[in-house]
């Protein structure tokens, strides 16, 4: 099932990405893409399988996105190591464990680059509480391969041991950041291309000064990164459980010049207009910020008309984004006010279709 995943055809795929972007884009005046590549193998830090039962047996599948059929996954050589030593340390420990395996039906993986791993299994049933003691008992079995943690779900209930996130180190040019990583919540998936896209924002950005606004900053993975070249930055994000993980990930890298306040991009728009008042507001003055730089990685939907009127105030725009499409249609009504300085492709994502973008754009 995995034949087009070979190192051999990793060139050659990418190679077809560049082209299919060229065309994509060939009605702007870009210029020459930065390209980034993935290893070409264990490059995804997660992945999630729904697990099948068969008489004693039990294994992981897949459902083919083609033909909707099902398939084995014994190993899967897109996600890291670690996940791979874990897929099989953990069947083997379950396969005849009545409490563990009975009525579960999918296992999500979380690994990272320092070698932590978080384990998710979820269940068509209530968790009782011999489930915990046995998980206790998994988690030491599996920690002979990695520090690892934990989480059974089934309806309204979450049971943890001990921990139910990791902590990433990554390196982003001579410097290393770390990142609480919390379960259920966006993290870059290739952790490798990551550390080069922040260190092309980062460069990007280098001496800017001003201030820096962060549009869906998540937990900060931009932020943190990019603090050094500004001085100010000012991060927003809705999700409460981004929000906290940012706040952690600020103080564990000692960074002082950051700020993040829980709103969407929608709400900050109509506080910078002083046209609603936000009690999460009150202990910022807006006005004080100098508004030169934005960087925006929205969702595959891309920015709303209403977001991209918000980033064309600034100067600079920092632009990434994970559906080239979507970015087409916002650069169609950004160039009327900007030019396109720099233009990236990050190959997050190898053998499949989807590759992730960075553009720089400054006012006319």
């Amino acid at each position: 099932m995995f034949s087009h995943i070979h190192p051999d055809n990793y060139v050659a795929q990418l190679s077809e990405k560049q082209q299919s972007m060229a065309k994509l884009f060939s009605d702007f005046n870009l210029p020459t893409a930065d390209l980034y590549q993935s290893t070409p193998l264990n490059y995804r830090q997660r992945a999630e399988f729904r697990v099948w039962h068969e008489g004693d047996d039990l294994y992981y599948i897949m459902f083919d996105s083609k033909t909707k059929q099902k398939f084995r996954v014994d190993d899967f050589p897109v996600a890291s190591e670690l996940i791979n030593s874990a897929m099989k340390g953990l069947i083997t420990a379950i396969r005849h464990n009545a409490t563990l395996r009975f009525k579960l039906f999918q296992v999500d993986f979380l690994s990272t680059l320092s070698g932590q791993l978080l384990i998710s299994m979820l269940y068509h049933k209530p968790l009782e509480d011999n489930w915990q003691l046995e998980a206790e008992k998994l988690k030491a079995q599996l920690s002979t391969i990695a520090p690892v943690d934990i989480i059974g779900r089934a309806k309204k209930q979450k049971v943890i041991v001990d921990k139910d996130y990791v902590m990433e180190s990554l390196q982003v040019g001579n410097k290393k950041y770390i990142y609480q990583q919390v379960e259920n919540s966006f993290t870059q998936p290739n952790a490798g291309v990551n550390e080069q896209m922040l260190l092309w924002a980062q460069q990007a950005t280098q001496n800017a000064g001003g201030d820096l606004i962060e549009l869906y900053c998540g937990n900060g993975n931009f932020s943190i990164a990019l603090a050094e070249n500004f001085t100010r930055v000012l991060g927003t994000e809705i999700s409460k459980t981004s929000v906290r993980s940012a706040q952690i990930n600020i103080n564990e890298n000692g960074i002082k010049n950051i700020d993040i306040v829980r709103m969407s991009s929608e709400e900050f728009s109509q506080a910078m207009n002083g046209e609603r008042k936000f009690r999460r507001l009150e202990d910022f003055d807006l006005t004080t910020y100098n508004y030169d730089t934005v960087l925006v990685d929205p969702p595959r939907a891309g920015l709303d008309l209403d977001s991209v009127e918000l980033v064309r105030r600034f100067n600079k725009i920092i632009y990434i984004s994970c559906n080239p499409e979507t970015l087409k249609e916002n650069l169609a009504l950004l160039v009327a006010t900007h030019n396109i300085d720099k233009f990236a492709l990050f190959d997050q994502f190898p053998y499949t279709d989807h590759i992730e973008t960075g553009v720089i754009l400054t006012r006319k």
